[in-house]
């Protein structure tokens, strides 16, 4: 069964014993992390945009133990001239990865990085994805930042165990679009994610946990940082 650990903001590690995923690796600098970056040595990296808080550690951790990075098309290629092991893709398309693969859905949101070492240069456009994650037996989704769209019914047909969803307004859907999003997905149970960590998206989790079970069959997870849940 697969271990999900939550790191902060919209990082995860996600493994199954043999096979270990980090997915928007935001370590270093995240105000909430409780570990460092140089605590994973993944063989998987999956990114669902090119933000800095979604990228974060990927190329130092790439670079460090040789994990492959699969990400949208313009990101992995941007990664792979910094020295990471990228494997570029696109929405629709799945890629295996060791024990698993990842299908990019749609995303409604920007996407870019910004080279504050280089005058804040910003860099690597694209547009950005939501990810279907298969490991251990299990379904994952991960909204990735998004507002809120009706396709959103389409990706729940591939019959979700566990949704990761983002509820901190401002940049993304908030908790009340969010509570719709589960509706549309129809997962088992649910994880928000991407609040608290910057003022603009200070979030109530408990509040949004109430709503979600009350006009859904979904259980919905509080993780803090640092939690780790057996996915159900």
């Amino acid at each position: 069964m697969p271990r999900l650990t939550y790191i902060a903001h919209s990082a995860f590690h996600l493994e199954d014993g043999a096979n270990s995923v980090l997915i928007d690796p935001f370590i270093t600098g995240n105000p909430l992390a409780t570990v460092k970056a140089h605590d994973f040595s993944p063989q998987t990296i999956l990114l669902s945009h090119a933000h800095n808080d979604h990228v974060g550690d990927s190329v130092e951790i790439s670079k460090r133990c040789g994990a492959n990075v699969i990400s949208t098309f313009e990101l992995g290629e941007y990664l792979e001239s910094k020295g990471a092991k990228a494997t570029p893709a696109n929405h629709g398309g799945t890629v295996a990865f060791q024990g698993g693969s990842v299908k990019f859905t749609p995303a409604w949101h920007t996407s870019s990085f910004t080279e504050y070492d280089n005058g804040g240069a910003t860099v690597a456009p694209g547009i950005p994805a939501g990810l279907i994650v298969r490991l251990g037996g299990k379904t994952i989704s991960f909204t990735g930042d998004t507002a809120l769209f009706g396709d959103m019914s389409l990706i729940g047909e591939d019959g979700l165990d566990l949704a990761v969803i983002c509820i901190g307004d401002h940049f993304t859907m908030g908790p009340t679009d969010a509570v719709k999003a589960v509706k549309f997905l129809k997962p088992k149970h649910v994880v928000p994610c991407h609040y608290n960590t910057f003022p603009p998206i200070k979030q109530d989790a408990a509040a949004f946990k109430a709503a979600v079970e009350s006009q859904t069959s979904a259980k919905v997870h509080v993780m803090e940082p640092g939690a780790t849940i057996d996915v159900p």
